[in-house]
């Protein structure tokens, strides 16, 4: 039986959850509608997703249809859950990209567009809730071809569109206008369809066309248009039939060396770590030991799949299916498993976190219990980019967004029992090296309490391109693990520059390496004072490069996000001293009729101001877009972060707290 992994997408509200209840219900997965309002849904599980009304966490259904096995993954909307959105995007055949038909085109609307098409995944368009007051699907159509695709053929007809008997029909080889536009679209991708038509229209007969569109739509170069509403069926049928003959179902060698990427974690009843994986190739059986990411092999020791919406143990999986499995405790978000995948290792989509917090227990006592507990998060969603400050014993957490902050919240306090309150949101930062520096501590020189010899370059680095280290003195000149103590010490060190900050992109080059080789008296006792260990080099690499950090300079960068604003054309002069006074630089400003196109950059942090202002400045009519653009540099003071200990900035004090340690060595 094929297998095709489908993911239900759409901006915040616009009904995918309810649409994966109405898919469920409509091929007897369910006798009965799940509803968001009423926190009955199959795929909102959590209890804090069924009180919010909101999808947090993916949920993976399955369903047949004819003889096609669908894996229905509900994602999250709301922009402050989007990298549970990315984690996804890797493992789909295909999509459905659900838009409201009252609300229309909205901001995440256009960013999860743009990603679709950008990674070829093959795409069906959904116009919901036709059947709500103030449902225009036309206006919709019209809006998708202009702000989302130009590529785009209604499927069908809504009659009676805003109300509760709104009806959708689909269209057929009788509606002339349908295939002349079906035609149009198709012509202008394919030269030999073109050349046909024109030859001989008799040539083309209804199902050749239809056969061109699921080519079409296969290659991701075109976007059928289906409408209907959730919560009638209306047009669910017409969806069904569209998912079944237009999306390609997944390719895959059962017979093939194993290769899958691990898209999601969770947790056991007992706490176990759960691996969701998508097979690509291959087959996993129980008992099978496999290589997950860089954490070696593990031994698989159950498999669990997806049934007609059940969750069933299972012998083994093969190529193409998505299975939960049990043994990989080492597994994170992201891990190839087997051989690694070509869908995998691609670039991030969507920005990473610009804000963060500290989060702190209500209670003392409840330090380590709030650890153990936000590392499951982490777990569950790596971009939480969990740290911990040894110094000041501050954990702090990055974020999306204040309703991603109100959900760690309740998380902790529902599910482990640990209320915590949060320090004010503040921006992400990163730092850029300006120019080249070196510094080295050679062994036995005073003050380098160490018995390891370090010499270090950085130099600035595209950006993008990451960290970079590389060795300027012979392989040989001292053993691999030392070499490899370093390298390890560069990375972690590179967290927080000489401010505090991440420096994402840097050239490190050893130019001096020295050790003592190991050594014994002559009754044979190993001597500590005489012998060179790894953990000299770990100590003495942060000391070395950021010396020559602070030699070559780091400039503070913040993070920038370009925006659309449309507004009604009577509030622009109100709104543009507005935006000054937000930092927000207006880069050019559109009519259209009525009201205006304003688009520009603003810094990252203004953003959450701009959007509790806006309904205010705009009568509730403004609609605003943001997307992270890229890191700028400061202006005015840099701004800090507090220091970290792996960061010793102050020399002198670093150097007492070291011999402090290695005292009596």
């Amino acid at each position: 039986m094929k297998t095709l992994n489908l993911g239900i997408l759409a901006h915040v509200d616009a009904g995918k959850t309810s649409l994966t209840e109405r898919l469920l219900y409509a091929v007897g997965v369910t006798d009965r509608l799940g509803s968001v309002d009423a926190g009955s849904t199959r795929t909102d599980s959590l209890a804090l997703e069924r009180q919010r009304g909101i999808t947090i966490r993916s949920a993976v259904v399955s369903f047949v249809l004819d003889d096609v096995t669908v894996n229905l993954i509900d994602t999250p909307g709301h922009p402050d859950f989007i990298a549970e959105v990315e984690r996804v995007l890797g493992v789909l055949d295909g999509a459905v990209l659900v838009i409201s038909a009252v609300e229309g085109v909205q901001p995440q609307t256009r960013v999860l567009m743009r990603t679709l098409r950008r990674l070829r995944i093959p795409t069906l368009i959904f116009v919901n809730k036709v059947d709500r007051a103030g449902a225009d699907p036309e206006r919709v159509m019209r809006a998708v071809a202009e702000k989302l695709t130009p590529s785009v053929v209604a499927m069908g007809s809504v009659a009676g569109p805003g109300r509760r008997d709104a009806r959708c029909t689909p269209y057929g080889p009788a509606d002339v206008g349908f295939t002349d536009r079906l035609l149009d679209l198709l012509a202008g991708q394919d030269d030999a369809l073109l050349a046909d038509w024109v030859a001989d229209p008799a040539t083309l007969p209804y199902p050749r066309l239809r056969r061109a569109l699921a080519d079409r739509t296969g290659r991701a170069l075109v976007e059928p248009v289906f409408a209907g509403s959730a919560i009638t069926g209306a047009g669910v049928d017409a969806l069904i039939a569209g998912i079944t003959e237009l999306l390609p179902t997944a390719q895959g060698d059962a017979e093939a060396p194993v290769s899958g990427t691990v898209f999601a974690i969770e947790r056991g009843p007992a706490g176990e770590k759960i691996a969701l994986v998508r097979l690509f190739a291959g087959t996993i059986r129980v008992r099978d030991r496999i290589r997950v990411g860089a954490s070696g092999a593990a031994v698989v020791t159950a498999v669990r799949v997806v049934a007609d919406g059940a969750d069933v143990a299972a012998s083994s999986v093969g190529a193409g299916h998505i299975a939960r499995l049990w043994g990989l405790t080492q597994a994170r978000i992201g891990d190839p498993v087997g051989v690694p995948p070509e869908r995998a290792g691609t670039d991030r989509q969507f920005a990473p976190p610009t804000l963060e917090t500290v989060v702190v227990p209500a209670r003392a006592a409840e330090r380590v219990t709030m650890h153990a507990a936000l590392s499951q998060l982490a777990e569950q969603d790596p971009l939480i980019n969990l740290r911990q400050d040894d110094r000041q014993h501050e954990i702090t957490v990055s974020l999306y967004g204040e309703v991603q902050k109100e959900v760690i919240q309740a998380t902790l306090a529902d599910d482990f029992g640990v209320a915590v309150t949060f320090r004010e949101t503040s921006t992400v930062h990163v730092e850029r090296v300006c120019g080249v520096g070196e510094a080295v501590e050679v062994i036995a020189v005073a003050p380098n309490p160490f018995l390891a010899t370090v010499g270090l370059r950085v130099a600035p680095a595209p950006v993008g391109a990451g960290v970079s280290f590389r060795l300027g003195v012979e392989l040989g000149s001292m053993p691999q693990a030392f070499f490899a103590a370093v390298e390890e010490t560069v990375h972690r060190t590179l967290r927080q520059g000489p401010h505090g900050w991440q420096i994402p992109d840097c050239e490190v080059t050893m130019t001096h390496a020295g050790y003592w080789a190991r050594q014994s008296h002559s009754h044979g006792t190993f001597d500590k004072s005489m012998s060179s260990t790894a953990g000299d080099f770990r100590n003495l690499t942060p000391l070395v490069l950021m010396t020559a950090l602070t030699r070559a300079g780091t400039r503070v960068h913040e993070p920038v996000h370009r925006f659309r604003l449309e507004v009604p054309g009577d509030v622009l002069g109100t709104l543009l001293p507005a935006l000054a006074r937000l930092d927000a630089v207006p880069t050019d400003t559109t009519g259209q009729g009525t009201s205006y196109l304003v688009e520009g950059e603003i810094p990252a942090g203004r953003v959450h101001a701009l959007e509790r202002r806006l309904p205010s400045l705009t009568r509730g009519e403004g609609v605003l877009e943001t997307a992270f653009d890229r890191y700028r540099p400061v202006r005015g003071p840099a701004p800090t972060r507090a220091r970290w200990d792996h960061n010793p900035l102050d020399r002198k004090e670093y150097l007492l707290a070291v011999a402090r340690r290695v005292v009596g060595r």
